[in-house]
């Protein structure tokens, strides 16, 4: 059996279409319904009409990336309970319209960071980059976060004033504009000052306190998704470190191995981000792979290289620190595995996750006056998907497993 290859979609506003993705070898589409206010119910109609168009399209509307979990379920703040209970309804929904996998995450605030999105890669393509002393500047000199300055040690700060005194005002924009970079298919952004608010609401929450949260919530639709047959799989937060004062609790093996014992199901599952965990040096992601293998649900493969001690670019998909190859190989004997002991989740399936800008999505942008969003190209995630697919086969092959 083979890994299930996927595409994230945003929807009808994804300049890139349902055709176009079909061409590229995927069969499977990674979606959300973004239009639906955070912490509302989707409904069967809404989640029906999406389906409608994708299968339309020749595709299979795979995974549900994702049902996003409101602030104030981060926060445990007044009324958080409610969306929980919407959270779990929309969760049968999508479990009645025939979709049982669900990508989630509970980073706060800010979904992922990148404080370059348009770095000329050797080849000339386009790729993004995450630099914390540009982040430090950002924090201490652009946003004025209350109390910064506690979280960095003097010669981080130092280095950081330095950088941002060689800024223009051309250049300062261009990171504002970098860092508060809405996410694509709802296009919601923040402000300095709406992210000046968000931030100081987590000023009393710390690790432990989010790290509490996060289990609480689990425990609490767990068993619904149970119920309704549906695979939850947590993202890893990206980058795996604290940004802007906010803590970050699923970074590494010992993060991803305590959520998953409070609650002991396939439900309670792990969405594989090679990119996220490759990003801290600390992580070992191929024997992350083979230890939780048995709970990963989904993947998403993608390669970086450090740069720093906490800095990264986007690498193509089979260069970088990340061991692809390993990471493959461990799914594949999960899945053999799986298969072995009658399990009925043996579908795995995976997206190219990020792809450079290359020449030829340019001149498709130009073509179709639409912008590419940061690393949600066409043209770079197919060529991620075909050296993906190929080495998955070759695998496969090399196992015996065909």
């Amino acid at each position: 059996m083979a890994i299930e290859f996927t595409w994230r979609w945003f929807g009808p506003n994804d300049p890139i279409s349902l055709q176009e993705i079909k061409q590229t070898g995927a069969t499977g589409i990674v979606s959300a319904l973004h239009h639906i206010p955070i912490g509302e119910t989707w409904t069967v109609d809404e989640i029906i009409k999406r389906k409608h168009v994708i299968e339309a399209g020749g595709l299979a509307w795979s995974v549900v990336e994702s049902i996003p979990v409101h602030e104030s379920i981060k926060k445990r703040s007044p009324g958080y309970h409610k969306f929980i209970e919407k959270y779990k309804q929309s969760l049968r929904n999508v479990a009645h319209c025939g979709i049982k996998t669900v990508c989630y995450n509970f980073m706060p605030v800010l979904d992922w960071s990148r404080t370059d999105l348009a770095v000329t890669f050797d080849d000339g393509s386009i790729t993004t980059k995450f630099e914390h002393n540009v982040l430090i500047a950002f924090d201490l000199f652009v946003l004025k976060r209350n109390g910064a300055k506690r979280d960095y040690t003097s010669q981080q700060i130092q280095t950081a004033e330095k950088y941002y005194k060689t800024l223009d005002e051309q250049a300062k924009t261009k990171l504002i504009e970098t860092i508060l970079l809405g996410f694509p298919g709802s296009g919601d952004a923040y402000t300095l000052e709406t992210l000046r608010t968000a931030l100081n609401e987590y000023a009393d929450i710390g690790h432990e306190k989010l790290r509490s949260n996060l289990y609480d919530f689990i425990r609490e639709i767990m068993p619904a998704a149970q119920e309704a047959g549906i695979l939850m799989a947590i993202h890893p937060d990206d980058p795996p470190l604290p940004l802007l004062g906010l803590p970050r609790v699923v970074s590494n093996a010992k993060d991803i191995d305590r959520l998953l014992q409070v609650f002991d199901s396939p439900s309670n599952g792990v969405t594989l981000c090679t990119g996220s965990l490759g990003a801290s040096r600390t992580n070992n992601v191929a024997e992350i792979a083979n230890r939780f293998a048995h709970r990963v649900s989904f993947l998403h493969l993608r390669n970086v290289t450090s740069t720093g001690e906490r800095d990264f670019i986007e690498d193509n998909h089979l260069e970088g620190n990340v061991d692809i190859y390993a990471v493959i190989k461990a799914l594949l004997l999960e899945q053999q595995r799986r298969k072995q002991e009658g399990r009925k989740d043996l579908r795995i399936p995976m997206r190219p996750d990020h792809g450079h800008l290359m020449l030829a999505d340019k001149m498709l942008a130009e073509h179709k006056k639409q912008n590419v969003y940061p690393g949600y190209s066409l043209f770079g995630r197919m060529r991620g998907i075909a050296e993906l697919r190929g080495l998955e086969m070759g695998i496969r092959r090399s196992l015996g497993l065909d």
